[in-house]
């Protein structure tokens, strides 16, 4: 099973950016994602950005990521 989590670009070096969620930091690459802008919500999988989220889908995703967490 395949896993991407959304993530929140915290800073940006050229092609690699250092994203935030839940106080967790990652570097992350940012080779798919056209303009990338710090406060970007950033879908990750693997270490990739793969889409730019809206604030709302990625609080979404979360939460539905918090709650499935919790039901372990």
């Amino acid at each position: 099973m395949c896993l991407a989590v959304p993530l929140r670009l915290m800073e940006i070096h050229d092609q690699e950016g250092i994203a935030e969620a839940g106080g967790i930091r990652r570097t992350v690459r940012l080779d798919f994602i056209r303009n990338p802008q710090v406060g970007d919500y950033v879908l990750v999988h693997a270490g990739f950005a793969m889409e730019r989220l809206s604030e709302e889908q990625a609080l979404q995703n979360l939460q539905a990521l918090r709650e499935v967490a919790d039901a372990l």
